[in-house]
C-alpha cells in the first residue's frame, strides 16, 4: 500500500509577518510638555487595537488624545497619555513594561496572558476559583451573596461588581476558608451555585433572570463584565432608567453616519471624560464584531470627543436604522456601566474570613446600596472600594457616613472620596477623576 505523505506546514508560518516586521514601540517624554507620547507600529491583525488599549488601561494611564490608522496590512497608533494624577509617565519600570508588552515579545503577539491582573478562570488562578454572577439588582444583594459564601466556608479574596439598568454583574474570586486553596469539589460547588441562584432570583420564577457559572479559560475581567451585561441585554433597559440613575447632563451623545468616500460607518461619541473610556468603547465595538479602521480621540476639559471609522467584520457598513440604533444603545450602556455618581468609600482592614460579609451587612443596615465595588486582598490587608447611594438611589447624607464611620472606625480605616454635593452640580464642578482603580489591586492580588 502506498504511503501518503502530507506536505510539511511550518506552525510558525502564521507569525512570519510579525517576525519579519516586529512591532515598533516608542515612549517619548520630550515632544510634549504635559504628556507622554506612545507610538505603536505593527502588522495589522484582528483585535490588535483592543489589546493595545487594554494594556494602557490596565496600567491606569489616562488617554487624553489618540490617533489610530489600520487600513491595509499595517497598524499605527499614537497615544497621548498621563498617569492618573495628570503627570507624565516617568517611572522606569512602567516605561520598560510598556515597551516589552507592546513590543515583539509582548502582548500583541501572545494575547492577554502576559497581563495577569485581569484574568478570569478556574484553572488559571491556582489557589482561587472564579465565579461569574449576573441577575436583577436590588439593595443589599451584595451583602446576601457575601453572607452565603461565608456560611458555606468560602473566603472572598477579590471581586469586581458592576450594576447598570437594575442588573448586576460580578466576578468573584474565592477559596476555601481553611485550606486557602481553590475549591474543586463538584458537590460543594453545586450547593453554592444553587444557593446563589436562589438569592439572585429573589421573588421571580423565571430561570432566565439569573445565571451563575464557574469561569473557564482566560478573559480580561472588565471585558468579561461588559460581555456579561451585553449578553444580558442591559442596553435594552435604557428606557427604564430614571433621572436619578443618569441625569441628562451625563448622557452620552452618539451618532452614526456614513462616509461616502471610503465606505465606512462613522461613530461619533461625545460625553463626560473619565478613565478607561476608550477601552470601554473599543471593547464593545470589538465584541459586537466591528473593526475599527481609523479613530481620533481627544479630551476638551471635562468632555471627551471620540470618532471611529468602522465596518462589520464581513466588510459591511451600518446601513439600516435598526443597526445604527443598536450600536448607539450598546455604546451608551458601555459608557454608563462604569459611571458611579455616588460616594466612593475606601475601606482598609486586616484580612479575615467573613470580612466582606460583615462590611456589606453594615452598609445595608445603614441604608446604603452598592452600585459598583472592587474588593481584593494584598498580603494580610483587605482593600475594598464601594460606590454607594441611599436605598432610593439618591446621594448619601453625610450623617449616614458619620454613623458608618463610628460603627466601623475601631476595626478598619474608612476614606470618603467624593462629596455628595459634587454629584448634584456636575456642570459647574466637573467630573472628578477617581484616584483609585481596581486594576492595580487585582494585578497585585493575582501576581
Amino acid at each position: 500500500m502506498a504511503r501518503v505523505c502530507w506536505p510539511y506546514f511550518d506552525p510558525e508560518y502564521e507569525n512570519l509577518s510579525v517576525r519579519i516586521n516586529p512591532p515598533r514601540v516608542s515612549v517619548d517624554n520630550t515632544s510634549y510638555r504635559d504628556c507622554t507620547l506612545i507610538k505603536v507600529d505593527s502588522v495589522n491583525k484582528p483585535g490588535i487595537l483592543l489589546e493595545v488599549v487594554q494594556i494602557l488601561s490596565d496600567l491606569d494611564l489616562i488617554i487624553t488624545k489618540a490617533y489610530i490608522s489600520s487600513d491595509g496590512g499595517w497598524f499605527m497608533d499614537v497615544f497621548h497619555v498621563t498617569d492618573q494624577h495628570g503627570k507624565k509617565i516617568t517611572d522606569g519600570k512602567t516605561i520598560d513594561y510598556i515597551e516589552k508588552a507592546l513590543g515583539p515579545k509582548g502582548h500583541t503577539t501572545n494575547g492577554v496572558n502576559n497581563w495577569p491582573g485581569k484574568r478570569v478562570g478556574v484553572h488559571s488562578l491556582g489557589d482561587y476559583t472564579a465565579i461569574e454572577l449576573i441577575g436583577r439588582d436590588r439593595p443589599g444583594l451584595l451583602s446576601e451573596i457575601s453572607a452565603i459564601l461565608t456560611n458555606l466556608h468560602f473566603n472572598v479574596v477579590a471581586a469586581e461588581v458592576w450594576t447598570h439598568n437594575r442588573r448586576i454583574a460580578c466576578v468573584v474570586y474565592v477559596n476555601d476558608d481553611i485550606t486557602c486553596r481553590a475549591v474543586d469539589d463538584p458537590t460543594r460547588l453545586s450547593i453554592m451555585e444553587e444557593q446563589l441562584k436562589n438569592i439572585l432570583r429573589g421573588c421571580e420564577d423565571d430561570e432566565q433572570v439569573v445565571r451563575t457559572s464557574f469561569s473557564m479559560g482566560f478573559t480580561h475581567v472588565d471585558r468579561r463584565l461588559h460581555q456579561m451585561l451585553f449578553a444580558d441585554r442591559d442596553y435594552e433597559g435604557s428606557g427604564l432608567t430614571t433621572e436619578v440613575d443618569h441625569p441628562t447632563s451625563f448622557k452620552p451623545k452618539i451618532t452614526v453616519e456614513h462616509c461616502e468616500d471610503k465606505d465606512y460607518s462613522v461613530v461619533n461619541v461625545r460625553c463626560k471624560d473619565r478613565a478607561k473610556l476608550m477601552f470601554d468603547i473599543v471593547c464593545t465595538l470589538t465584541d459586537m464584531q466591528y473593526v475599527v479602521f481609523h479613530a481620533a480621540i481627544s479630551s476638551d476639559g471635562p468632555y471627551a470627543s471620540q470618532e471611529y471609522y468602522i465596518r462589520h467584520m464581513d466588510g459591511c457598513t451600518l446601513d439600516t436604522a435598526g443597526e445604527k440604533e443598536r450600536v448607539i444603545k450598546c455604546l451608551e450602556a458601555a459608557i454608563q456601566r462604569r459611571v458611579s455618581e455616588g460616594l466612593s468609600l475606601e475601606l482598609c482592614a486586616k484580612d479575615r474570613v467573613g470580612l466582606l460579609s460583615e462590611v456589606t451587612r453594615i452598609l445595608r443596615e445603614n441604608g446604603l446600596a452598592v452600585t459598583r465595588a472592587g474588593v481584593t486582598t494584598i498580603g494580610e490587608k483587605a482593600v475594598n472600594v464601594f460606590y454607594v447611594r441611599d436605598a432610593s438611589g439618591n446621594a448619601v447624607d453625610m450623617k449616614t457616613i458619620e454613623a458608618l464611620r463610628k460603627e466601623i472606625g475601631h476595626t478598619m480605616m474608612l476614606k470618603v472620596k467624593k462629596d455628595p454635593a459634587s454629584a448634584k452640580a456636575p456642570e459647574t464642578s466637573g467630573w472628578a477623576k477617581t484616584n483609585f482603580f481596581f486594576g492595580n489591586l487585582l494585578e497585585k492580588f493575582l501576581a
